[in-house]
């Protein structure tokens, strides 16, 4: 067995006993040191009573303290300069302690000038300890790794910044890696011909093939997490035409999450190829109405809502109550949460969001103080054959739990939109666009509580999302089936639409229609040809079939009525919509026969009347424009 691997297999008790031991030591030797240095001709081949007391005390003082700074817990082999400064302080308050100890002692006090030259040797003395263990660990792993019958892949890292260097330190560190970091490639002039960690920057992105050959390489790691989109295809185009394989670093937003570390490589996927910036978000203000509160989520099974849990989990609520009326995608997310948050208190509830009596029950005994709703049915082509179920799900769901929360008190309800509410074409995308409408009439009727609405566009690898039945038809040989060769769609990964969702939520005064920005619209046959690239085939391989618009479908979606209602927020990531700026009083009236007839005329009527209802709701100008378009 491998000594390093020995080494870490010490059990934790016994490592932090070693140390102890080890840093008593030290304290005596820096002590006595200390007593030469500051008195030449003292004798101590005979101790004193003040030799032994001092010592003692000083030994109790300081390993109290050293457990107390959390010494003893730390994982020494990542042993850096932060912890060299914990050690100064602990060493520091360790002294001072020492001297205020010594104000109560009547006798047997350790003269000051001792005190500071032992400080001063024990700083020396302690940090040595624990730098000697990391450096020793070290050498470990190098005769490991220079002695190991394993044969390593030589791997380019792109990116000689932060991102590349942990990724080049975990490979050498690692006797068990695969890899062995034979160059980094970077395009900063500066940077060429230096080295990181004894391992040189040998060329830039465009230089890719003739380095492959040079070094004789077949992988590369893209090792910057910050990487737009443009970025990472043009590291892909190169790599393509060197025929070198391409792993990379999770992006920021990932790192964000908690839930994978910056050093993990993996296959580029079709996220990183967006390239989206990373979002940042107030912690503070999300805490303040998430922190200790009881937090429903609807459709908490789907993949908004189980991201939703996810992601309000780290903000410390009272309790979860995940409803969902799916009881196999219930049960998953909630194994997944526990598991995450054990001292969780998660209330899973198969329910109906159109069963008011269930909801009520639910509503009294549980007591949500935060409502999301994401229950909805979202498939535009199946929902225009099944309008009734969409009406009814997607209307008097929201209805039925607007007014359970305004009756029972709830402090915060946040409806998720689409951006196919706007001038909508198809059944599903006017039942959204009349949400829209009913929690605005909730925010008059309940003003007590805040009621909000937060509008985006695609998710990628949500369900119903094009991605996976792109990577299914690629798994099954082809053709990937695409509807028009200009179809545009909003895309954006699900974590940073669900982090927007939060934020959006600690913005809301109530009212409000906060719009995510999505970024450019994206062509859906160049992400069927990325996905196709990113598979290991080419467009030869797995073909691109055009299929034709499909019932209710758009060729581009729009994230907002009117560029002039928008307005700007706190978060430069979401804008606010003055999207009602006209009586929609007979709105409500008319949403309530349109629920009472559903089993009563054909589908044909019921969707025209649902279609002619949603688009009464903006301005007589854009009913013309959106006529006209």
């Amino acid at each position: 067995m491998s000594p390093v691997v020995i080494i870490d297999k010490i059990p934790p008790l016994q490592r932090k006993l070693i140390l102890v031991l080890l840093d008593a030591t030290a304290i005596a030797t820096a002590f006595y040191l200390a007593l030469i240095i500051q008195y030449p001709n003292i004798t101590l081949t005979t101790p004193t009573s003040f030799h032994l007391k001092g010592l003692v005390a000083l030994m109790a003082v300081r390993i109290g303290i050293f457990f107390w700074f959390g010494l003893y817990d730390l994982i020494w082999k990542y042993a850096s300069v932060f912890e060299l400064g914990r050690i100064f302080k602990a060493v520091s308050l360790g002294t001072v302690a020492m001297i205020a100890v010594q104000l109560v002692l009547t006798s047997d006090r350790i003269p000051g000038r001792v005190l500071v030259v032992e400080s001063l040797i024990n700083l020396l003395s302690i940090g040595g300890i624990r730098f000697s263990l990391r450096l020793y660990r070290d050498y470990l792993i190098h005769l490991d790794n220079r002695y190991s019958s394993t044969i390593k892949e030589p791997v380019l890292i792109i990116g000689a910044g932060d991102g590349g260097e942990l990724i080049a330190r975990e490979i050498k560190k690692n006797p068990r890696s695969v890899y062995t970091v034979v160059g980094f490639v970077d395009d900063n002039p500066s940077k060429l011909d230096k080295t990181i960690h004894q391992i040189p920057i040998v060329g830039t992105i465009d230089t890719l093939p003739e380095l492959a050959e040079q070094f004789n390489v077949k992988t590369v790691i893209i090792a910057i997490p910050s990487a737009s989109g443009n970025l990472i295809r043009r590291i892909m185009s190169r790599c393509e035409s060197a025929g070198l394989h391409s792993k990379i670093t999770p992006n920021l937003s990932e790192v964000l999450t908690g839930r994978v570390q910056i050093s993990q490589v993996r296959d580029v996927a079709i996220e990183d190829l967006l390239g989206r910036e990373v979002i940042e978000t107030d912690i503070s203000s999300i805490s303040a109405y998430l922190s200790n509160a009881n937090v429903m989520i609807t459709g908490a099974g789907g993949s908004i809502g189980s991201e939703l849990a996810r992601q309000i989990t780290g903000f410390s609520p009272k309790s979860l109550i995940l409803v969902d009326h799916a009881e196999t995608d219930l049960y998953q997310i909630d194994m997944e949460i526990r598991k995450i948050a054990p001292a969780l208190t998660i209330h899973p509830v198969v329910a109906d969001v159109k069963d008011s009596l269930r909801l009520n029950q639910v509503f009294g005994e549980l007591k949500p103080t935060v409502v999301f709703h994401a229950a909805a049915y979202k498939h535009v082509p199946l929902m225009e054959i099944n309008t009734e179920e969409v009406v009814l799900n997607n209307i008097l769901g929201t209805r039925t739990l607007l007014e359970l929360s305004g009756h029972h008190q709830v402090a915060e309800f946040v409806l998720i939109s689409t951006d196919k509410a706007v001038r909508p074409t198809s059944a599903m995308g006017a039942t959204k666009r009349l949400c829209e409408v009913l929690y605005q009439f909730a925010q008059e009727k309940y003003p007590h509580t805040k009621f909000t609405a937060v509008r985006f566009g695609n998710v990628l690898g949500s369900q119903g999302s094009v991605v996976p039945l792109f990577k299914q038809q690629i798994e099954q040989g082809g053709p990937v089936t695409v509807t028009h060769p200009d179809i545009t769609r909003y895309f954006m990964t699900i974590p940073e639409a669900i982090r927007l969702i939060i934020q959006a939520g600690a913005l809301a005064k109530g009212g409000e229609l906060f719009i995510l920005d999505m970024g450019d619209p994206v062509k859906v046959v160049n992400l069927a040809a990325d996905l196709i690239k990113l598979s290991g085939f080419s467009e030869s391989d797995i073909k691109i079939q055009f299929t034709g618009l499909r019932p209710g479908e758009k060729l581009h979606e729009e994230l907002f009525f009117d560029k002039r209602s928008l307005q700007d927020t706190p978060h430069k990531k979401i804008f606010v919509s003055r999207a009602f700026d006209h009586n929609l009083d007979p709105i409500e009236p008319q949403i309530s026969v349109l629920l009472d007839s559903c089993y009563h005329i054909s589908s044909a009527q019921l969707k025209e009347t649902l279609l002619s209802l949603a688009h009464q709701t903006f301005p007589e100008t854009e009913i013309i424009q959106s006529r006209t378009r």
